[in-house]
């Protein structure tokens, strides 16, 4: 389950409930899915072939088009992230910009960890995420995404345009991202 730390104070915030009821105060939507649907072997593997993409994109197929029709989606895919990613470090340098658009990013984690870092009422606040964790950030709202420690993500993207999602700069002078 999803666990959320404050960045300014520290605090943790645990449990589905919690959680959910934390996000929903942020409107940013947080479900999980049911990962015993998963085939085994893809439980944690982050080296993907278009085949085992297919595979997951089918096993969460109901669970995907219920959000696709609730949010307006209309598109996904599947982004595999780990050490053997080609030009890894380069492409975390590039997610750990504070961004926006003006589409939704959806993940749903289907197998390793990531953190969104989102900025809320209060500051900015962590959503450490694991296998079943889905999330959707709202339009507009400051954020980016990185890895755990572990350096491996398997998450199905969904998206209202086709052509994807576009970040925008959001740049304010009193944020660190480190």
């Amino acid at each position: 389950m999803a666990t959320i730390r404050l960045r300014e104070t520290g605090e943790v915030i645990e449990g589905h409930d919690k959680v959910q009821q934390f996000l929903e105060s942020q409107e940013v939507l947080y479900e999980h899915w049911d990962m015993s649907k998963l085939p085994a072997e893809l439980n944690a593997k982050f080296v993907l072939t278009d085949e085992e993409k297919a595979q997951i994109l089918t096993a969460f197929d109901t669970d995907i088009r219920d959000l696709a029709e609730r949010r307006s989606y209309v598109d996904w895919d599947i982004i595999a992230l780990s050490d053997s990613t080609p030009n890894l470090d380069e492409l975390l340098a590039k997610f750990k910009n504070v961004h926006t658009h003006t589409d939704d990013e959806v993940r749903a984690i289907t197998a390793g960890h990531g953190i969104f870092v989102v900025k809320g009422e209060s500051g900015y606040y962590n959503i450490e995420l694991e296998p079943g964790d889905v999330i959707s950030v709202p339009e507009h709202t400051p954020h980016f995404f990185t890895l755990m420690d572990d350096r491996q993500v398997v998450a199905v993207r969904l998206f209202i345009d086709t052509d994807g999602w576009v970040a925008h700069p959001y740049e304010e002078k009193e944020y660190s991202v480190e």
